[in-house]
């Protein structure tokens, strides 16, 4: 029964109604920003919360423009970031960025940081702050670095190619024995014997050029980070690792002591700069998705944790999306004590989303929906001169790029937005929700969307409406819920938000 009968028609003349100052205000409180932490929940999986007691659900899109890639071809590895993709990305209703950076762009030489290019990071998140996005850092790296490319002499085998380069580790960290640079299966990146070992060396934390151990030495670079984003609320928290190439029970130790290390430091530079404690997300290795090969090793950690596996599942094979899949990652995040659970990247070919027959895309964020799991989609922008595409050249083809818009790699200009994928990318989500989920459903055929929650305490439900495809929101029901208005949002869209009254809330919208 809808308690709250007289506040429809005010919700539906809200645009009328008010002072410009309330307006302000309400807008105001959608989009702010609290402290994030985590609350582990063995039972029921954990929750990411915020200051004010809320359960956040993360959801958004990896941004690469800061990432230090190998050069395939003439064009640029990346596209700028520019103020009009934080406008886009605020559009689709997301509230997160997952922000690469480049191990070799922050410590160009052992114990020198690049501040240049930590102030630039530092203005990409004040951008996505202001419309209300969160940055999650993530220090990417693909098959170690961009140093292990093929010499231009290098000589492989009958079975093997000349490798590419990637992304990640800086050269003075490298040391791959002079190995071979050729892959052996498939052109698959971590076949080549130089990339293998420049891991063990980094596992077994092998002295650098000045005489410190390596890992020791991406750790530290890990606690600077931290420590200039101690007391930024913007920041959700940091990635330690993408994609970690721990694959052999050798590497299983030093993987451990990885995220030992990371989080120590991170945590002593957060203590020394006065500031707050972030999360941490942690991934199991690269192999997780195509092979099921397990968690990371146990290692001793805080509450303050987020598992963050990527939920890749039929996104390479343009198979089907699982529940099994998000099981998996659930039970594993028990074996943390009940982390939170963030799928760092998912996705697969944006032509999926033209196919009628294709459910991929939806079925994904209904599942995220289902699991409470937050997740950040690959990718934003790619450039035809991004390493992803080098294979695609060496075999004659002419590149298709991921992401959310199409580009023309005979000249890698961009013709546009998607706008197959954007629709289906634009979903109502919560945003903010006192006490925990129980409840999220979204149905994007006909724009209805019910939330629930209990143990609620103080502060403001927040949930993003796409009007922009269905049309203002009507209030089909609520329960336990008052003040109930909404402001706009980028794209044409709204937020609506309500003051939450009782321990146990609903909510059901419409067209």
């Amino acid at each position: 029964m809808n308690r709250f009968m007289p506040l429809l028609l005010a919700f539906a003349l809200l645009a009328g109604c008010g002072s410009d100052d309330d307006g302000d205000d309400v807008a105001n409180r959608a989009i702010h920003l609290f402290p994030l932490h985590a609350e582990p929940d063995i039972a029921r999986g954990g929750a990411i919360v915020d200051a004010a007691g809320r359960e956040v659900l993360l959801r958004g899109v990896n941004v690469n423009s800061f990432a230090e890639y190998w050069s395939a071809n003439e064009f640029p590895t990346t596209f700028p970031f520019v103020e009009s993709d934080a406008d886009l990305i605020s559009a689709i209703g997301w509230n997160a960025v997952r922000l690469l950076l480049s191990w070799s762009r922050v410590e160009p030489a052992p114990g020198q940081y690049d501040e240049a290019y930590l102030d630039q990071i530092e203005s990409a998140v004040a951008v996505l702050a202001s419309r209300g996005i969160y940055t999650i850092i993530d220090l990417h790296q693909d098959a170690w670095g961009a140093t292990l490319a093929a010499r231009p002499d290098e000589v492989c085998g009958p079975s093997s190619r000349p490798a590419f380069g990637w992304d990640g580790a800086p050269e003075w960290a490298t040391q791959d024995g002079g190995a071979a640079r050729c892959t052996v299966v498939a052109e698959v990146r971590e076949t080549s014997q130089a990339v293998r070992n420049a891991w063990v060396a980094f596992w077994n934390d092998s002295p650098g050029p000045d005489g410190v151990g390596i890992r020791t030495r991406y750790a530290r670079m890990l606690g600077h980070v931290a420590e200039r984003f101690a007391t930024v609320e913007a920041v959700a928290g940091y990635d330690v690792m993408n994609e970690p190439n721990a694959f052999f029970a050798d590497d299983l130790p030093g993987f451990a002591a990885l995220y030992e290390e990371s989080l120590n430091e991170i945590r002593s530079a957060e203590a020394r700069a006065g500031g707050f404690s972030h999360l941490v997300l942690f991934e199991p290795s690269a192999l997780w998705s195509a092979l099921g090969q397990g968690p990371p090793p146990s290692f001793a950690h805080d509450d303050n944790v987020v598992y963050a596996p990527h939920l890749y599942t039929g996104g390479f094979d343009n198979g089907p999306i699982t529940d099994a899949a998000f099981a998996i990652a659930r039970e594993e995040a028990a074996l943390f004590g009940g982390a939170p659970v963030l799928s760092g990247e998912w996705g697969s070919d944006p032509r999926r989303a033209s196919n009628p027959d294709d459910s991929y895309f939806r079925e994904h964020q209904r599942l995220q929906d289902d699991f409470h799991f937050s997740a950040t989609l690959w990718t934003w922008r790619e450039s035809c001169g991004d390493p992803h595409k080098a294979a695609d050249y060496r075999a004659g083809r002419t590149p298709y790029v991921w992401g959310e818009f199409d580009v023309d790699c005979a000249t890698n200009e961009i013709i546009g937005q998607r706008d197959d994928l954007v629709l289906q990318l634009t979903r109502a989500a919560i945003r903010n929700a006192p006490g925990r989920l129980d409840v999220v459903d979204y149905d994007p055929s006909n724009g209805s969307f019910t939330a629930a929650g209990s143990n609620a305490g103080d502060g403001d439900l927040i949930l993003f409406y796409p009007s922009s495809h269905h049309g203002s929101p009507v209030i089909d029901d609520s329960d336990g819920l008052g003040d109930i208005s909404e402001t706009p949002a980028p794209g044409g869209n709204v937020y609506v938000v309500a003051e939450v009254l009782d321990p146990s809330w609903s909510i059901s919208l419409r067209p």
